[in-house]
């Protein structure tokens, strides 16, 4: 009898069990994606003590006053774009948020999320032609100066380049924070006869305090860690911060004591606001994607309106400007010439390869990572506490987040310097550190689908022993097919735009889109950077609406 009631071996099998695990290609995949973000952070580190080890005395007398004095401005910096960039932003999303119907919103709300996906080098030109000394409104600015227009380099020029940059990313957070408020409280005020100040105070309000300490504290990690804004807008050192003030003592000044020191400086800053992000339970990788606006049943009075289409105006005008700025001054370069210049083809080229390169990296880590996580979860069964490796599976790629990619590449910079050629490496760090860097987005693509399909597809593939690289083709791959394509084309974007791994490591040999345009902002041929920014932009957004379009239909 239980003979004819036994299930057969192939299907009698169940889910891995914990003696299992090292026999799970999914965990292995996991470990080598694992270790190698910790060879690529771990180098950095490595590099970092051994030149403070080797130049003791050197790196001690770094922490002078210039030190100090950069790390005050960093600090300064950061609080006041955060400031500029919050406050206007609560005000703008109420606003929004109060008319949910009215003509062109969705298109401001596509605008808003534009600056999301342009490079830094891209943004910070757009705002040099609009504000500069030779901008669009030098002569308007003049006339309300009562003298010549100095530009905006400087602490200004930082200033507006974040809050352009932070304020509609504030303003769509904050707005996700008011539409998540229940239909029913609003349905309640208006039977209660609320006006806006009360429905602000009693419903508003509150939303947008729970929301403010995360929203505050992303800003200004965002601020802290910024780069490109600041070595193109900062006009000297008395406006430099420390990730600058890294790439200039090692590419200018060659100190790589003062370059350990500042680093070091530099992480722990970014260690302290990234604690405070995880105890205020911030989104440090901010989403972009907004719900449905639910229904208001509170009218606003026509003064309350009229002033609210004021401030949504004065934003769209603000962050409108610098890209209008940057499609007209790109304009009017000459294109034709700059599509045909070798140094141009071949920045384009190695730009578009190396940021293939990254992005491929990226999903496969990403995917080696997503893997290995559902593996060891399926294996505990829900049950018990995690793991080491588990742990580090879930959280090791968003640990890059606390680590800058110029401090990364500062550190290989001074380790790699005693075995040949640093600037010979430069791809191989560009693909790298880039690749690692997008990881915590590409995540936020992968990890949700793979985990929906495990939970379907997991008991049938045990069953069948289908496992490896017959489970990916065959089971895997046609579902993970569309995120994996949003995570490649969102991390391309990302590499793509990106100055701060080859500021430190490009060169005549190895040049990129923002390397030559940095390159031709420095030798003052402003025309020629117009027109890099402008093709460098729309490739950037072309690769965000691509994901951005993948995204939607995966989610459909």
């Amino acid at each position: 009898m239980s003979n004819v009631i036994a299930t057969p071996p192939a299907f009698g099998r169940t889910l891995p069990s914990r003696g299992n695990e090292a026999r799970d290609s999914r965990i292995t995949a996991g470990v080598i994606a694992l270790a190698a973000i910790a060879i690529l952070i771990g180098g950095a580190f490595a590099g970092l003590i051994l030149e403070g080890v080797n130049d003791l005395t050197g790196a001690i007398a770094a922490f002078d006053g210039y030190l100090f004095r950069v790390a005050r401005f960093t600090l300064w910096q950061a609080a006041l774009s955060t400031l500029f960039s919050v406050v206007p932003a609560l005000f703008v999303a109420r606003a929004l948020s109060r008319h949910p119907q009215f003509p062109g919103r969705g298109l401001i709300l596509r605008l808003f999320a534009v600056p999301l996906a342009l490079p830094a080098i891209v943004a910070a030109l757009g705002v040099l032609a609009l504000y500069g000394r030779a901008g669009y409104l030098a002569g308007l600015l003049s006339k309300i100066s009562g003298g010549d227009w100095p530009g905006i380099y400087g602490l200004s020029g930082i200033l507006v380049a974040h809050v352009f940059f932070n304020l509609p990313l504030a303003t769509r957070l904050f707005l996700e924070a008011l539409n998540a408020v229940p239909t029913d409280q609003w349905r309640l005020a208006s039977q209660l006869g609320m006006g806006a100040r009360a429905s602000f105070r009693l419903i508003e309000w509150p939303a947008l305090r729970a929301s403010l300490p995360g929203v505050a504290g992303l800003v200004f990690m965002l601020c802290i860690t910024s780069f490109t804004i600041v070595l193109t807008l900062g006009g000297g050192p008395r406006a430099s911060t420390l990730e600058v003030a890294i790439y200039q003592s090692l590419r200018f000044d060659f100190d790589p004591a003062r370059a350990v020191a500042l680093t070091l400086l530099q992480i722990l800053l970014t260690l302290a606001v990234v604690a405070m992000l995880m105890r205020l339970g911030a989104n440090v990788t901010g989403d972009a994607n907004l719900s449905v606006a639910p229904r208001r049943y509170i009218s606003s009075r026509r003064g309350e309106t009229m002033l609210d289409v004021a401030l949504i105006a004065l934003a769209l005008a603000f962050v409108a400007g610098p890209m209008l700025a940057t499609v007209l001054s790109g304009l009017e370069a000459d294109l034709m010439r700059l599509a045909g210049e070798a140094t141009v083809q071949r920045a384009a080229a190695t730009s578009l390869i190396l940021a293939g390169l990254a992005a491929l990296l990226c999903v496969v880590l990403t995917l080696a990572l997503a893997m290995a996580r559902r593996a060891m979860q399926l294996q505990r069964r829900g049950i018990g506490k995690k793991s080491f490796l588990e742990h580090m599976t879930d959280t090791g790629a968003g640990f890059v987040l606390v680590v800058p990619p110029i401090v990364i590449g500062a550190g290989w910079f001074v380790l790699l310097r005693h075995a040949g050629d640093v600037f010979a490496l430069a791809p191989v760090m560009v693909v790298t550190v880039n690749a690692v860097m997008a990881m915590p987005f590409a995540l936020r693509a992968v990890r949700p689908v793979y985990d929906a399909a495990s939970e379907r597809h997991e008991r049938l593939c045990a069953q069948l022993g289908i496992a490896g690289w017959s489970r990916l083709r065959l089971i895997d791959w046609p579902v993970l097919r569309r995120p994996l394509s949003t995570a490649f084309a969102f991390a391309m974007a990302l590499s793509l735009g990106d100055l701060g791994v080859i500021a430190l490591f490009g060169s005549d040999q190895v040049q990129t889109l923002p390397y030559l345009l940095l390159a031709r902002m420095g030798s003052y041929r402003t025309a020629d950077a117009a027109g890099l920014a402008l093709l460098l932009g729309l490739i950037c957004l072309a690769l965000m609406a691509l994901a951005d379009r993948l995204g939607k239909d995966t989610a459909q």
